[in-house]
Protein backbone atom coordinates (compact mmCIF):
# COMPACT_ATOMS: atom_id res chain seq x y z
CA UNK A 1 0.00 0.00 0.00
CA UNK A 2 1.35 3.62 -1.23
CA UNK A 3 2.04 5.90 1.67
CA UNK A 4 -0.64 9.04 2.05
CA UNK A 5 0.67 12.25 0.33
CA UNK A 6 -0.33 14.19 3.36
CA UNK A 7 1.88 12.10 5.56
CA UNK A 8 4.63 12.55 3.21
CA UNK A 9 4.63 16.39 3.47
CA UNK A 10 4.26 16.20 7.01
CA UNK A 11 7.36 13.93 7.23
CA UNK A 12 9.42 16.01 4.98
CA UNK A 13 8.62 19.23 6.63
CA UNK A 14 9.56 17.66 10.42
CA UNK A 15 12.49 16.12 8.91
CA UNK A 16 13.43 19.92 7.27
CA UNK A 17 13.18 21.63 10.41
CA UNK A 18 14.60 19.55 12.97
CA UNK A 19 17.28 17.31 11.12
CA UNK A 20 20.41 17.62 9.59
CA UNK A 21 19.33 17.29 5.89
CA UNK A 22 21.87 19.29 4.30
CA UNK A 23 24.82 17.82 2.00
CA UNK A 24 27.98 17.22 4.11
CA UNK A 25 30.96 16.51 1.99
CA UNK A 26 30.05 18.40 -1.17
CA UNK A 27 29.83 22.36 -1.23
CA UNK A 28 28.03 24.47 -3.91
CA UNK A 29 31.33 25.59 -4.97
CA UNK A 30 30.51 28.89 -4.15
CA UNK A 31 33.19 29.64 -2.24
CA UNK A 32 35.12 28.96 -5.39
CA UNK A 33 33.73 32.30 -7.08
CA UNK A 34 35.53 35.75 -5.92
CA UNK A 35 33.90 38.73 -7.35
CA UNK A 36 37.02 41.57 -7.88
CA UNK A 37 36.60 44.39 -5.27
CA UNK A 38 35.90 47.95 -6.97
CA UNK A 39 37.64 50.33 -4.37
CA UNK A 40 36.32 53.35 -6.63
CA UNK A 41 33.30 52.62 -7.76
CA UNK A 42 31.91 55.66 -8.31
CA UNK A 43 28.01 54.71 -6.61
CA UNK A 44 25.88 55.69 -4.09
CA UNK A 45 23.74 52.93 -3.01
CA UNK A 46 20.94 54.40 -3.39
CA UNK A 47 21.45 54.13 -6.87
CA UNK A 48 21.53 50.40 -6.75
CA UNK A 49 18.73 48.91 -8.54
CA UNK A 50 18.02 45.55 -7.94
CA UNK A 51 14.82 45.13 -9.86
CA UNK A 52 14.73 42.44 -12.79
CA UNK A 53 12.50 41.00 -15.99
CA UNK A 54 11.83 37.52 -14.99
CA UNK A 55 8.96 35.66 -17.24
CA UNK A 56 7.97 38.90 -18.69
CA UNK A 57 7.53 40.08 -14.74
CA UNK A 58 9.32 42.77 -12.44
CA UNK A 59 10.93 41.80 -9.50
CA UNK A 60 11.78 44.18 -7.03
CA UNK A 61 15.26 42.12 -6.42
CA UNK A 62 15.93 38.62 -8.63
CA UNK A 63 14.87 36.18 -5.55
CA UNK A 64 12.28 33.55 -5.24
CA UNK A 65 11.17 31.53 -2.89
CA UNK A 66 11.24 28.19 -4.55
CA UNK A 67 7.85 25.38 -3.80
CA UNK A 68 8.18 23.57 -0.96
CA UNK A 69 5.25 22.00 0.10
CA UNK A 70 1.29 21.66 0.65
CA UNK A 71 -1.30 19.03 0.99
CA UNK A 72 -1.48 19.59 4.53
CA UNK A 73 -3.19 22.23 7.29
CA UNK A 74 0.81 23.27 8.21
CA UNK A 75 2.05 23.67 4.80
CA UNK A 76 -1.07 25.72 4.11
CA UNK A 77 -0.06 28.06 7.02
CA UNK A 78 3.22 28.01 5.08
CA UNK A 79 2.33 29.17 1.97
CA UNK A 80 -0.18 31.69 2.58
CA UNK A 81 2.50 33.09 5.21
CA UNK A 82 5.63 33.09 2.71
CA UNK A 83 3.64 33.93 -0.14
CA UNK A 84 2.09 36.60 1.68
CA UNK A 85 6.10 37.45 2.38
CA UNK A 86 6.91 37.84 -1.36
CA UNK A 87 4.15 40.07 -1.63
CA UNK A 88 5.98 42.18 0.14
CA UNK A 89 9.00 41.99 -0.86
CA UNK A 90 8.41 42.35 -4.37
CA UNK A 91 10.01 38.91 -5.09
CA UNK A 92 8.61 35.60 -6.80
CA UNK A 93 7.27 32.61 -4.74
CA UNK A 94 7.43 28.85 -5.78
CA UNK A 95 4.34 26.12 -4.47
CA UNK A 96 4.95 22.78 -3.55
CA UNK A 97 4.07 19.80 -6.04
CA UNK A 98 0.70 19.48 -6.55
CA UNK A 99 0.38 15.99 -6.74
CA UNK A 100 -1.41 15.93 -3.78
CA UNK A 101 -3.89 18.63 -5.01
CA UNK A 102 -4.23 16.56 -8.01
CA UNK A 103 -4.82 13.37 -6.32
CA UNK A 104 -7.02 14.55 -3.33
CA UNK A 105 -9.19 18.17 -4.54
CA UNK A 106 -9.87 18.48 -0.90
CA UNK A 107 -6.26 19.26 -0.54
CA UNK A 108 -6.73 22.49 -2.88
CA UNK A 109 -6.42 24.81 -0.27
CA UNK A 110 -3.20 24.44 1.14
CA UNK A 111 -2.00 25.77 -2.42
CA UNK A 112 -4.46 28.81 -2.79
CA UNK A 113 -2.14 31.65 -2.04
CA UNK A 114 -3.89 34.24 -4.52
CA UNK A 115 -5.35 36.33 -1.70
CA UNK A 116 -2.17 36.90 0.33
CA UNK A 117 -0.38 37.10 -2.82
CA UNK A 118 -2.33 39.43 -5.71
CA UNK A 119 0.36 40.66 -7.46
CA UNK A 120 3.26 38.14 -7.03
CA UNK A 121 4.81 36.27 -9.61
CA UNK A 122 3.48 32.82 -8.40
CA UNK A 123 5.02 29.28 -10.10
CA UNK A 124 2.89 26.05 -10.29
CA UNK A 125 4.63 22.43 -9.53
CA UNK A 126 4.33 19.33 -10.91
CA UNK A 127 6.71 16.00 -10.70
CA UNK A 128 7.78 15.00 -14.26
CA UNK A 129 6.69 11.60 -14.18
CA UNK A 130 2.94 12.77 -12.79
CA UNK A 131 3.05 15.40 -15.59
CA UNK A 132 3.45 12.52 -18.29
CA UNK A 133 0.95 10.84 -16.96
CA UNK A 134 -1.64 13.55 -17.26
CA UNK A 135 -3.76 15.37 -19.67
CA UNK A 136 -2.62 18.65 -21.03
CA UNK A 137 -5.94 19.89 -19.72
CA UNK A 138 -5.78 18.25 -15.87
CA UNK A 139 -2.85 20.32 -15.90
CA UNK A 140 -4.09 22.78 -17.08
CA UNK A 141 -7.04 23.01 -14.62
CA UNK A 142 -3.92 22.76 -11.71
CA UNK A 143 -2.12 25.60 -12.95
CA UNK A 144 -5.41 28.14 -13.26
CA UNK A 145 -6.68 26.68 -9.74
CA UNK A 146 -4.03 28.18 -8.17
CA UNK A 147 -3.97 31.75 -10.67
CA UNK A 148 -0.06 30.72 -11.44
CA UNK A 149 1.47 32.53 -14.03
CA UNK A 150 3.83 29.67 -15.09
CA UNK A 151 4.46 25.93 -14.10
CA UNK A 152 7.67 24.32 -12.93
CA UNK A 153 8.33 20.71 -13.62
CA UNK A 154 10.55 19.44 -11.59
CA UNK A 155 13.16 16.58 -12.06
CA UNK A 156 14.13 14.18 -9.11
CA UNK A 157 14.81 11.11 -10.11
CA UNK A 158 17.60 10.25 -7.27
CA UNK A 159 14.90 11.26 -4.54
CA UNK A 160 12.41 9.16 -6.17
CA UNK A 161 15.35 6.14 -6.18
CA UNK A 162 15.72 5.97 -2.64
CA UNK A 163 11.77 7.54 -1.31
CA UNK A 164 9.96 4.50 -0.36
CA UNK A 165 7.32 3.70 -2.86
CA UNK A 166 8.54 6.33 -5.07
CA UNK A 167 8.96 6.47 -8.76
CA UNK A 168 11.21 3.89 -10.95
CA UNK A 169 9.99 4.62 -14.85
CA UNK A 170 11.50 8.08 -15.96
CA UNK A 171 11.19 7.38 -19.18
CA UNK A 172 9.25 9.76 -22.04
CA UNK A 173 10.14 13.00 -19.88
CA UNK A 174 11.79 15.13 -22.89
CA UNK A 175 8.52 14.46 -24.92
CA UNK A 176 6.35 15.64 -21.92
CA UNK A 177 8.23 19.00 -21.98
CA UNK A 178 7.40 19.19 -25.88
CA UNK A 179 3.54 18.56 -25.19
CA UNK A 180 3.44 20.83 -22.28
CA UNK A 181 5.44 23.94 -24.41
CA UNK A 182 3.42 23.48 -27.01
CA UNK A 183 -0.06 23.01 -25.22
CA UNK A 184 0.24 24.91 -21.84
CA UNK A 185 -1.05 28.39 -21.77
CA UNK A 186 1.67 29.28 -19.68
CA UNK A 187 5.85 29.27 -19.31
CA UNK A 188 7.00 25.74 -18.72
CA UNK A 189 9.91 26.02 -16.43
CA UNK A 190 12.23 22.61 -16.04
CA UNK A 191 13.59 22.39 -11.94
CA UNK A 192 15.52 19.76 -10.84
CA UNK A 193 15.44 19.29 -6.94
CA UNK A 194 18.75 19.80 -5.40
CA UNK A 195 21.01 17.73 -7.53
CA UNK A 196 21.88 20.48 -10.12
CA UNK A 197 21.04 20.54 -14.49
CA UNK A 198 24.27 19.07 -16.54
CA UNK A 199 24.50 21.54 -19.72
CA UNK A 200 23.25 18.75 -21.79
CA UNK A 201 19.93 18.08 -20.21
CA UNK A 202 19.64 22.11 -20.27
CA UNK A 203 20.58 21.81 -23.98
CA UNK A 204 17.68 19.46 -24.61
CA UNK A 205 15.07 21.20 -22.76
CA UNK A 206 15.95 24.61 -24.49
CA UNK A 207 15.44 22.59 -27.43
CA UNK A 208 11.87 22.07 -27.05
CA UNK A 209 11.04 25.68 -26.06
CA UNK A 210 11.36 25.41 -22.16
CA UNK A 211 11.14 28.90 -21.17
CA UNK A 212 13.17 28.87 -17.95
CA UNK A 213 15.21 26.14 -16.00
CA UNK A 214 16.31 26.08 -12.52
CA UNK A 215 19.42 24.34 -11.77
CA UNK A 216 18.58 23.61 -8.11
CA UNK A 217 22.21 22.57 -7.17
CA UNK A 218 24.06 20.19 -4.76
CA UNK A 219 25.36 21.95 -1.78
CA UNK A 220 22.21 22.51 -0.24
CA UNK A 221 19.42 20.22 0.98
CA UNK A 222 20.07 16.88 -0.07
CA UNK A 223 16.48 15.16 -0.59
CA UNK A 224 18.39 11.83 -1.06
CA UNK A 225 19.36 12.05 2.85
CA UNK A 226 15.57 13.51 3.52
CA UNK A 227 13.81 10.62 1.94
CA UNK A 228 17.29 8.06 3.54
CA UNK A 229 15.72 9.51 6.90
CA UNK A 230 12.27 8.12 6.35
CA UNK A 231 13.60 4.75 4.43
CA UNK A 232 14.04 1.15 5.60
CA UNK A 233 17.10 0.22 6.56
CA UNK A 234 18.64 -1.12 2.99
CA UNK A 235 17.42 1.95 1.01
CA UNK A 236 18.61 4.32 3.59
CA UNK A 237 22.33 2.35 3.33
CA UNK A 238 21.46 3.22 -0.30
CA UNK A 239 20.61 6.79 0.13
CA UNK A 240 23.68 7.49 2.22
CA UNK A 241 25.81 6.07 -1.03
CA UNK A 242 24.22 8.79 -3.10
CA UNK A 243 23.94 11.40 -0.16
CA UNK A 244 26.37 13.52 -1.79
CA UNK A 245 25.08 13.03 -5.21
CA UNK A 246 25.20 15.84 -7.80
CA UNK A 247 26.02 18.91 -9.86
CA UNK A 248 27.01 21.82 -7.63
CA UNK A 249 25.16 25.03 -7.75
CA UNK A 250 27.88 27.10 -8.64
CA UNK A 251 28.96 24.72 -11.68
CA UNK A 252 25.44 24.14 -12.91
CA UNK A 253 24.91 27.56 -13.43
CA UNK A 254 28.59 28.68 -15.27
CA UNK A 255 27.65 25.07 -17.39
CA UNK A 256 24.52 26.86 -18.80
CA UNK A 257 25.73 29.60 -19.23
CA UNK A 258 24.34 31.16 -22.74
CA UNK A 259 21.91 28.81 -23.92
CA UNK A 260 19.01 30.53 -24.82
CA UNK A 261 16.56 29.89 -21.64
CA UNK A 262 16.23 32.28 -18.60
CA UNK A 263 18.07 30.79 -15.05
CA UNK A 264 17.01 30.37 -11.32
CA UNK A 265 20.12 29.12 -9.08
CA UNK A 266 19.10 27.29 -6.21
CA UNK A 267 20.62 24.63 -3.93
CA UNK A 268 22.80 26.34 -0.90
CA UNK A 269 22.04 30.07 -1.86
CA UNK A 270 22.36 31.43 1.85
CA UNK A 271 23.77 35.27 1.64
CA UNK A 272 23.06 38.00 -0.29
CA UNK A 273 26.90 37.58 -1.43
CA UNK A 274 25.68 33.97 -2.53
CA UNK A 275 22.96 35.70 -4.51
CA UNK A 276 25.38 38.22 -6.15
CA UNK A 277 27.81 35.36 -7.12
CA UNK A 278 25.00 33.05 -8.72
CA UNK A 279 23.91 36.77 -10.70
CA UNK A 280 27.77 37.37 -11.97
CA UNK A 281 27.79 33.30 -13.08
CA UNK A 282 25.09 33.88 -15.31
CA UNK A 283 21.55 33.45 -12.92
CA UNK A 284 18.99 35.99 -13.82
CA UNK A 285 17.13 34.74 -10.30
CA UNK A 286 18.02 33.48 -7.10
CA UNK A 287 15.93 30.29 -5.47
CA UNK A 288 15.84 30.14 -1.42
CA UNK A 289 13.47 27.40 0.53
CA UNK A 290 15.36 25.65 3.51
CA UNK A 291 16.72 29.25 5.35
CA UNK A 292 13.60 30.43 4.57
CA UNK A 293 11.53 27.84 6.38
CA UNK A 294 13.32 28.07 8.94
CA UNK A 295 13.31 31.32 9.51
CA UNK A 296 9.17 31.23 9.30
CA UNK A 297 9.75 28.44 11.73
CA UNK A 298 11.93 30.47 14.58
CA UNK A 299 9.94 33.44 14.09
CA UNK A 300 6.88 33.89 11.63
CA UNK A 301 6.36 36.04 8.80
CA UNK A 302 8.17 38.76 10.00
CA UNK A 303 11.42 36.71 10.74
CA UNK A 304 11.11 35.32 6.82
CA UNK A 305 10.85 39.06 5.67
CA UNK A 306 13.68 39.82 7.54
CA UNK A 307 15.85 37.26 6.18
CA UNK A 308 14.48 38.31 2.38
CA UNK A 309 15.57 41.95 3.29
CA UNK A 310 19.20 40.80 4.65
CA UNK A 311 19.59 39.00 1.13
CA UNK A 312 18.37 42.30 -0.19
CA UNK A 313 20.96 43.91 1.85
CA UNK A 314 23.74 41.80 0.92
CA UNK A 315 22.98 41.96 -2.56
CA UNK A 316 23.09 45.43 -2.85
CA UNK A 317 26.26 45.67 -0.87
CA UNK A 318 28.13 43.06 -3.08
CA UNK A 319 26.79 45.23 -6.02
CA UNK A 320 28.21 48.70 -4.49
CA UNK A 321 31.07 46.56 -4.05
CA UNK A 322 32.13 45.62 -8.04
CA UNK A 323 30.68 49.24 -8.99
CA UNK A 324 27.40 47.06 -10.29
CA UNK A 325 24.50 49.77 -10.92
CA UNK A 326 21.80 46.53 -12.24
CA UNK A 327 21.92 42.81 -11.78
CA UNK A 328 22.63 42.99 -15.80
CA UNK A 329 26.35 45.03 -15.02
CA UNK A 330 26.85 42.74 -11.80
CA UNK A 331 26.87 39.64 -14.24
CA UNK A 332 29.53 41.54 -16.40
CA UNK A 333 31.62 41.96 -13.04
CA UNK A 334 35.25 40.65 -13.33
CA UNK A 335 35.71 37.39 -11.38
CA UNK A 336 38.18 34.81 -10.13
CA UNK A 337 36.95 30.89 -10.49
CA UNK A 338 39.00 28.22 -8.87
CA UNK A 339 40.24 25.06 -9.30
CA UNK A 340 37.43 22.83 -8.70
CA UNK A 341 34.96 25.00 -10.11
CA UNK A 342 37.16 25.09 -13.33
CA UNK A 343 37.52 21.17 -13.03
CA UNK A 344 33.81 20.87 -13.86
CA UNK A 345 33.55 23.73 -16.60
CA UNK A 346 35.47 21.50 -18.69
CA UNK A 347 33.11 18.60 -18.10
CA UNK A 348 30.10 20.82 -18.43
CA UNK A 349 30.63 23.32 -21.00
CA UNK A 350 29.59 26.58 -20.35
CA UNK A 351 31.45 30.29 -20.35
Amino acid sequence: MSEPIAARKRSHLELCEHSAVEYAGKTTLLEEVELVHDALPELAVEEVDLSVTFLGQVLRAPLLITGMTGGTAEAAAINQGLAAVAERCGIAFGLGSQRAMQREPELGYSFRVREHAPTTLLLANLGLVQAAELATSDIEALVRAVGANALCVHLNPAQELIQPGGDRDFRGGLETFRRLVRELSVPVIAKETGCGLSRSVAQRLCDVGVRAVDVSGAGGTSWVKVEALRADPQRAALGADFADWGIPTAAAVLGVRGLPCEVIASGGIRTGLDVAKVLALGAQVAGIALPVFRAWRDGGAPAAEAYVLRLMDGLRTAMVLTGSRSCADLARAPRVLGSKLRDWLTVGGGE
